[in-house]
């Protein structure tokens, strides 16, 4: 089964709430799938959501091989605790658990481009790693532009977004959020595979990752 890389347009558009719901649909579904946190910074609460979700016994520190206490960018959070992120690092431990489970769901951090240090950013491992994206977007005004420029920033690296994720992590509702989905279809060529209300755990994984 295919791998994929879960990115979004930025910081708190809910990646590792719609890879949670993903790793348990698989699991309801019998599919034991792996999901993988290279960087956690500030604390290792996301990892052991989608320990928890994917209902598997790995330590933290074979799912999150990179951890880093300040809550910041991990080119700082790394500089403050004297540590290199290190690219070929973090692919062989993706290809530690890649070797377990199928599919794996990597669980990026931040936005496309957060930086990882001096020379490299999160676009950068995606490219090592070489997996069609899954991209999250927060359903708000503006969510159109922000999918726009992240495709297109995804298409530049010679990498597949795969499909949209529309997140919309508030109770209220306007014109642009319920707008949003046609507009950033319409706009990106990309399906928006699934469209998420506030607080809703249920997702056809089948629907968004093709199997």
């Amino acid at each position: 089964m295919t791998n994929f890389f879960i990115a979004g347009t930025d910081i708190g558009v809910g990646k590792t709430y719609v890879a949670c719901c993903l790793l348990r649909d698989l699991k309801q579904r019998g599919i034991q799938a792996g999901p993988f946190k290279p960087i956690c910074c500030g604390d290792r609460a996301e990892a052991r959501l989608l320990r928890e979700a994917a209902g598997i016994s790995n330590s933290l520190e074979q799912l999150n091989p990179l951890y880093l206490r300040a809550c910041a960018d991990p080119a700082i959070a790394a500089g403050l605790e004297r540590k290199e992120v290190s690219l070929p690092v973090l692919v062989e431990s993706y290809r530690q658990i890649d070797a377990c489970y199928s599919p794996v769901l990597v669980d990026s951090m931040g936005g496309w481009e957060t930086p990882l240090n001096k020379e490299n950013t999160m676009a950068d491992l995606a490219a090592y790693l070489q997996l069609p994206v899954i991209l999250v977007v927060k359903n708000q005004r503006g969510a159109a532009s922000q999918a726009m420029m992240a495709v297109r920033a995804i298409r530049e690296r010679a990498l597949e977004c795969r499909a949209i994720i529309l997140n919309h992590i508030g109770e209220e509702w306007d014109t642009a959020s319920v707008t949003n989905r046609q507009l950033i279809e319409d706009c990106t060529g990309i399906p928006v595979a699934a469209e998420l209300i506030h607080g809703q755990e249920d997702i056809d994984s089948e629907s968004v990752l093709g199997y």
